[in-house]
């Protein structure tokens, strides 16, 4: 038995779900290389929001804390278990002092925002 035909002008359910996917990811693409090509714009200009500054802020704090709090927690753990020698709380926090300033200076090289320098814009497939 053949299936019921469609009438004119219409389209089978398959080709219109087709059409509009086609056209859902056409409106993607376009929205994707117009914000690409602002942030490309940026980067170049030098420009940074402020909330990009109170990011940079977060991240800087966060990588200096994380592994100073480790290396207390990590050294009175040691205090308690070789109570004889030096202090391993001390020790602990001035080695997660180090690694924090080194882990935020590797985040701020990173996005390249050192004296006063805009990164370089990241490169495309077009650029290639």
């Amino acid at each position: 038995m053949s299936a019921a035909p469609t009438p004119p002008g219409s389209r089978p359910p398959g080709q219109a779900r087709g059409d509009r996917l086609r056209r859902e990811n056409a409106r993607l693409e376009r929205t994707i290389a117009r914000k690409a090509a602002r942030r490309a714009q940026s980067l170049r200009a030098g420009r940074h929001s402020v909330w990009f500054g109170i990011g940079m802020f977060g991240l800087v704090g966060w990588a200096v804390a994380v592994p100073t709090v480790a290396g207390i927690a990590l050294g009175v753990w040691l205090d308690r278990r070789f109570p004889e020698g030096p202090s391993w709380a001390l020790t602990g926090l001035v080695c997660g002092v180090l690694l924090g300033s080194f882990n935020a200076w590797w985040w701020v090289r990173r996005t390249g925002i050192q004296n006063g320098a805009p990164p370089e814009p990241p490169e495309t497939e077009e650029d290639a």
